[in-house]
Formats: C-alpha cells, structure tokens, sequence
C-alpha cells in the first residue's frame, strides 16, 4: 500500500484561479491544435454543405461584386483606373479586403455565435477565433486562384501593361497582416460586444465604411492628393496597394507603409490577445 501511494501523478489538466495579465495563454493554445483543426473543417462544412452551389459561392461572388464595381465605379462615375484593366483593379481590391472583412465579422461574433457551446465545455477560447482566420483561408485561396485565371488572361495579351513586380513573393507575407489586424481588431469587437450588444448591428455598416476608406473601389490617383494620406493612414491600405502592386506593377508600394501596418498589426493582436483572454473569464455571467 505504501508502494502505491508514493507513486507520482502527473495531472493533464490545471485550473488556475488567477494568470497574469500579459498571460497570452498561447503554449495551451498549441496543446489545443488539434481541436483549431477540426473547427477549421466544422466552418467550411457548415457554412456551404446545403447550399445548391457549395464552395461555388467563393467564385460566384468576386465575379458578381467586381462587375457591379465595374458598372457602377468604372463606367457611371468615370473611377476607373489608368494603367491597369479596370477589371484586375477591382477583383485584385476584392480578393485581398474579402479575405479580411470575413474574418474581421465572424471573429467579431464568436462569442455571441457560440455562447452555448462556451458555457457548457472548457476549451482555450481563443481556438475559436484563431480557427476562423485559419478556415477562411481556404476561401481566400480560391478566389486567389479566380484572380490569378484573369490576371494571366491579361498578362499574356500583347502590348499588355499588367506587369508583375518582385514584391510577389511579399504576397504571403501581407495576407498574413490582413489575417492578423483581422483577428485582433476582432477579438477586441468580441470582448466588446459582450457588454454592448449594439456594436453587432454597428459591424456591416463599419466595415463598409472602412472599405471606402481604403483603395479597393476608388484609385488612390482618383483621390486629391491633399487627402491621400488620410487613406494611407488607414493600416490596411498599404496591403491593399501593395498587394496590387505585386501583380500588376501598379500602384503604391513604400516599404515604410508596410513597416506602418506590420507595426500596427502586432500591436492589435497583443491588445487584442490580451482583452480576449480577460472577458473570456466572465463571459457566461453577462451573456
């Protein structure tokens, strides 16, 4: 008997009272990976599972949004771009901001989309909004794939002026910024939300806001240059324009602009890590 009690447990499982406040929590995060995984496969197999068209929607969409740009901004109110077949401008603008909007939403409402299952299973929460950035990647490769179809269509067409620069292998790099402001401006939004439920109804309005404010319908050489930096101010901006300028050889690529958006996207996802992890303790008690 006295054998069996000097033998060692060790536990799987530690509940603390009390963490720091810079905690971030990540090393649990990565024992959870498996778990990001399977909601990854949960986020695409629900949202398209019973729709008629399935993964389809993810080309349907760009193509459809882009020729309303196309009609509306490039032939009605004479926005179209010089330099580049309207087309690519807009579809380009599209892929990269789609890519962002959808996570900045739905990471904006992981807890109130997923109050039940929060309240009856412990889990690191922050797997949920991680998983989100994660699954809509698979759309972003999609639609990048629709672009890159139109953009060699208009690369190979003699005397053409679509020419690709060699930021291209920065594309990676700036999807993972778009990724990234997304998830922390996100969480912030989420860990609000809780508290004031009206910045749900406030979401779609301000995220089409920002789109305005950001390079993907209207040029930057159609806006007065006394105000183009109010647009470059916006930390998305530069992605967006160097993203473009990646392909196409047009647009404005600065490496400052992209240290400003690097800079901005790891301080919101401290921020945003940080007040996540917070809220997530007394999430159930305001919900």
């Amino acid at each position: 008997m006295k054998a069996m009690n000097d033998v060692k447990h060790e536990w799987t499982e530690i509940i603390r009272p009390h963490t720091k406040f810079l905690d971030l929590r990540l090393r649990e995060l990565w024992r959870y990976r498996d778990l990001v995984l399977m909601f990854v496969r949960r986020d695409f197999v629900f949202n398209y599972k019973q729709t008629i068209l399935g993964p389809l929607w993810f080309l349907v969409q760009p193509l459809l949004t882009t020729l309303t740009y196309f009609i509306i901004f490039g032939k009605a109110a004479g926005l179209a771009p010089s330099g580049i077949p309207a087309i690519l401008f807009y579809l380009s603008g599209i892929t990269i901001w789609t890519y962002f909007s959808e996570c900045l939403m739905k990471t904006a409402t992981v807890f109130k989309d997923n109050a039940q299952m929060f309240g009856k299973v412990y889990f690191p929460r922050l797997t949920m909004p991680v998983s989100i950035v994660i699954s809509n990647l698979v759309r972003f490769g999609i639609q990048l794939g629709l672009f890159l179809v139109i953009w060699t269509y208009y690369l190979l067409q003699p005397g053409s002026n679509v020419h690709p620069s060699p930021a291209l292998f920065l594309v990676p790099i700036l999807v993972a910024f778009m990724g990234i402001i997304a998830l922390g401006g996100g969480m912030i939004i989420s860990a609000l939300t809780t508290k004031y439920k009206d910045l749900i109804f406030l979401m779609t309005f301000g995220v089409q806001l920002l789109m305005f404010a950001t390079p993907v319908i209207i040029p930057l050489e159609k806006i007065p240059v006394k105000y183009q930096w109010i647009i470059m101010a916006n930390p998305i901006s530069p992605i967006v324009e160097s993203f473009r300028y990646a392909f196409t050889g047009s647009g404005v690529f600065s490496w400052g602009n992209l240290l400003y958006s690097f800079i901005f996207a790891i301080v919101i996802l401290f921020a945003g890590t940080i007040i996540f992890n917070r809220v997530e303790k007394s999430f159930t008690d305001v919900v």
